[in-house]
């Protein structure tokens, strides 16, 4: 933490957002939740995504160009699919003000980072990855309290401006995140488990009942449990988005599957073994694990999560 007197003037005045899907939009909305003095200027390489945000009074402006939004901004927030960060960067160099900031909000951090390095030389990158988000996409779908007491982790590059760190981490904060920083490779092997490889399962199991020849598609739907409910929305999630994620951050993604399928063929012995205490106690493992997540706020204690089926 940086003492008090070096986080004076952390506000940004002038924030650009490129890309306004569902994490975009969230930002935008937030910053003039939270920021109401700030400029937000939002660009969308789509022209039907810009017509959206233009009648939805979004932001402040919507450009029609990346370079004409980013012309005299503070801090732009790259919000596209990682595969397209270092393209999106590129399309901004020559038009981005020498003392701004770039950030993104990828759930990769290591690859994004070497696209941003290379794509935008000698401009400062502070990286972060807000672990929030829904099943929903595009402009319509984001909303201004998506970030409130979620963790937004900042990795930053060796040898980064401890101020310029700051004032990214304070943004954040404003937006009501909670901030972590974080190495970027580390980062990545966290994200493999905790997030990336739950949703290659999630495609994998969801795709595996569709496929299923002896039984039809309106069983699956009609008589969805709970468990298999939860799949699907984390299924439906944007296959842009994931289909970068799974690329960018292959090798962590690749150790962490192994490790998976070494702890599920375990399972699988145990289950035709009919070895019960085996079974009991990887289950009992895992409940403390949901026990812990509930008590530091991560998720909701009430009966199946909370949920309504009304």
């Amino acid at each position: 933490m940086l003492p008090p007197s070096t986080t004076l003037g952390t506000s940004f005045a002038r924030v650009t957002v490129i890309g306004l899907g569902l994490i975009g939009s969230s930002v935008a909305h937030a910053v003039r939740a939270q920021m109401p003095g700030a400029t937000v200027t939002g660009y969308d390489a789509d022209p039907e995504v810009r017509a959206v945000a233009q009648a939805m009074h979004l932001c402040s402006d919507v450009a029609d160009s990346a370079g004409a939004a980013v012309i005299d901004a503070e801090l732009v927030v790259l919000c596209v699919p990682v595969g397209a960060m270092g393209s999106a960067a590129a399309a901004i160099r020559d038009d981005l003000p020498a003392e701004a900031i770039v950030t993104d909000v990828g759930s990769c951090k290591a690859s994004v980072l070497a696209a941003l390095t290379d794509a935008l030389p000698g401009v400062t990158i502070i990286p972060a990855h807000p672990v929030a988000g829904t099943e929903r996409s595009g402009p319509e779908a984001g909303f201004a309290s998506l970030f409130h007491k979620r963790w937004c982790i900042v990795t930053p590059p060796d040898g980064a401006d401890p101020v310029a760190i700051e004032r990214v981490s304070a943004f954040w904060r404003r937006l009501g995140a909670e901030v972590e920083l974080m190495a970027p490779d580390h980062h990545d092997r966290v994200l493999a488990v905790t997030s990336h490889l739950p949703h290659l399962i999630a495609y994998t199991i969801v795709g595996t009942a569709s496929d299923l020849e002896e039984v039809t598609r309106s069983e699956v739907i009609k008589y969805s449990a709970g468990g298999f409910r939860d799949f699907t929305r984390i299924a439906a999630s944007d296959p842009t988005m994931w289909r970068d994620v799974f690329l960018s951050n292959k090798e962590a993604v690749l150790e962490m599957l192994q490790r998976f399928s070494e702890d599920l063929s375990e399972l699988q012995r145990a289950i035709r073994w009919d070895k019960g205490d085996q079974l009991f106690d990887a289950f009992t493992r895992t409940r403390a694990v949901r026990r812990s997540i509930i008590e530091q706020g991560q998720d909701d204690a009430r009966p199946d999560f909370g949920r309504s089926d009304h």
